[in-house]
């Protein structure tokens, strides 16, 4: 389980491909290693991977097909940076809201609007996704829990845009302040929300 508090961000130096697969090593500072293990979970933008090497400051995780296909790491290059956090352990503080590392799609970012000491980040989501998110809601975006701020139509009528606003402390830690137009991001739905309309949606079904 992750919380959604992005701990820092790590760098790529180096990505070894395969056909449908791919191992990715990140260089993780020393705090962000402390007491990590063969096997211990990290989320990389959100995403739920497993440790499957140690070399000093380089630790190495393998991506699978459905993660290449359904997340923005597949595309990720030597040099870039990903958001990193460890999984949480009992008695930590739950200062985001609880997420699973599974990511659901990815969204892209429409619109940028800048304002002193803020940023408002515009990403758009079809509307089989899009129907679980709601303003001042949770949502999952490269692993950071963020509120909704508010949610629209798409000018084209292709779906929803939902904003979310960020503080200098987000953009300081996390790679959202190297986002542009057009670029992916991850999405993990708070999946609470996701039942309550699921199950919602099978009632008024079974009424019509």
């Amino acid at each position: 389980m992750f919380t959604g508090i992005v701990q820092g961000t790590a760098k790529v130096v180096e990505v070894h491909e395969l056909e449908e697969f791919r191992t990715h090593v990140v260089a993780l500072p020393p705090a962000m290693r402390e007491g990590l293990e063969i096997g211990a979970s990290v989320a990389h933008n959100g995403v739920c991977l497993t440790v499957t090497t140690i070399d000093g400051d380089n630790v190495s995780f393998d991506l699978m097909r459905e993660t290449l296909r359904l997340t923005n790491l597949g595309a990720i290059m030597v040099g870039e940076r990903v958001n990193i956090e460890r999984a949480a352990r009992f008695g930590d503080e739950i200062g985001g809201h609880s997420m699973s590392g599974h990511i659901i799609c990815m969204a892209k970012v429409v619109a940028i609007e800048e304002a002193p000491n803020n940023r408002r980040l515009w990403f758009s989501l079809p509307d089989t996704i899009g129907r679980f998110v709601f303003e001042k809601g949770y949502i999952g975006v490269d692993g950071i829990s963020l509120t909704v701020g508010e949610v629209r139509r798409a000018a084209d009528d292709s779906g929803i845009e939902f904003s979310v606003n960020l503080i200098p402390e987000t953009l300081s830690r996390t790679i959202l302040n190297e986002r542009a137009p057009g670029d992916d991001v991850n999405i993990e739905i708070d999946p609470q929300t996701q039942v309550i309309v699921e199950t919602v949606e099978r009632v008024l079904a079974k009424r019509l």
